[in-house]
């Protein structure tokens, strides 16, 4: 394959087909991961387009075969998730470039320190449309493996909303404070967390977590005067997301109020369900019959290529429903059996554009 790496990062590797050049179908997924976590979330994805390529000759496809690394899928350095798959739908704004880490860093400028170059992130976009997209990835749940089921056919993924909560209270004294005349933030924010939870399960489908917390000063005899919440909210109906969502954020001014606090809301994320394309779907299916369909509800670069790129996904069980974990694993059987249904697929593919 024809090696590079663009200025998003995305790692390309292109295996010239019959006519070279005039055709591209698309393969791959993405090379980081969350910390301490497994090694098959993403990077599975990509060794398995690896090795389907590796089963045709140059020249041989009637079209030429890409498989792409992408770069900063999770979002976790920038708090923006999707970094490379933005970049090759051309999608990777000013805004989004000038978001800091922790640390005061641009994007851009981590960019720079990597060794590439902003300025030339036009260039990583795709020059024609792509004939098509496949992306192979763990399920990162349990219902393939409660079904004892190898593979599934990922027919949408839900869609996403992530956002920063801070509850605003005064710093006191912790043994001179009474009870009645606190402003402790960070029991709004446990009060919050329990309500985040109830609506969650009380809407069909729909999952809202509260993963994070940074709670200022954050010293064992001090009154809390800030606490601020990571919220990700996630379901395959936008409607019934952004609905749980206002409920969410009535939720927190209202307890905020109640406790003379103050409350801010910063949307980080607001990214809508995708569906994947129906021809391509239906291919797969061709190919893996007795596959089960089903909606994803973790984000992947496919959700972004979708609206852009014919896209369909192949999901792989991952024993005990783990992911974003060290325990995280894959059974060598369902790799082998992804990896025939990927070939069978491609050879589908080729047969249409022959």
């Amino acid at each position: 394959m024809a090696v590079s790496v663009d200025a998003a990062g995305n790692l390309r590797g292109t295996l010239a087909g019959a006519d070279p050049g005039k055709r591209v179908f698309v393969m791959g997924s993405h090379l980081d991961t969350v910390r301490d976590a497994g090694a098959f979330d993403g990077i599975l994805g990509v060794v398995l387009a690896i090795a389907i390529a590796g089963n045709y000759p140059l020249n041989r496809l009637p079209f030429d075969l890409e498989v792409i690394g992408f770069s900063e899928e999770e979002g976790v350095r920038f708090g923006v998730p999707f970094i490379g798959s933005r970049a090759v739908v051309g999608l990777l704004d000013e805004p989004t470039l000038n978001r800091t880490d922790a640390a005061g860093i641009s994007m851009a400028q981590a960019i720079r320190d990597f060794g590439l170059d902003p300025s030339r992130l036009p260039d990583a976009a795709f020059r024609t449309t792509p004939l098509g997209f496949l992306e192979i990835h763990i399920e990162q749940g349990p219902v393939l493996d409660n079904a004892a089921e190898p593979v599934a056919i990922v027919e949408a993924i839900a869609g996403q909303t992530r956002a920063s909560v801070k509850f605003i209270g005064s710093a006191n004294h912790a043994g001179t404070t009474p009870m009645p005349l606190r402003r402790d933030s960070l029991a709004a924010a446990a009060q919050w967390i329990a309500a985040v939870e109830h609506i969650a399960q009380s809407t069909p489908g729909l999952v809202a977590t509260n993963g994070k917390i940074n709670v200022q000063p954050n010293a064992s005899n001090v009154i809390a005067g800030e606490a601020t919440l990571s919220l990700d909210v996630r379901h395959d109906k936008d409607e019934a997301r952004n609905r749980a969502c206002e409920d969410l954020r009535r939720a927190a001014a209202g307890i905020a109020r109640q406790r003379g606090l103050e409350m801010a809301w910063t949307d980080l994320l607001n990214q809508a369900a995708v569906r994947m394309d129906g021809s391509l779907t239906k291919a797969l299916s061709s190919v893996a019959p007795s596959a089960r369909r089903m909606v994803s509800g973790a984000g992947h670069d496919a959700m972004i290529l979708a609206p852009h790129i014919p896209s369909a996904m192949l999901f792989l069980r991952s024993p005990g429903g783990i992911s974003h974990h060290p325990a995280e694993s894959v059974l060598p059987g369902d790799v082998d059996l992804a990896l025939e249904i990927g070939c069978r697929f491609i050879e589908s593919i080729g047969i249409e554009y022959k």
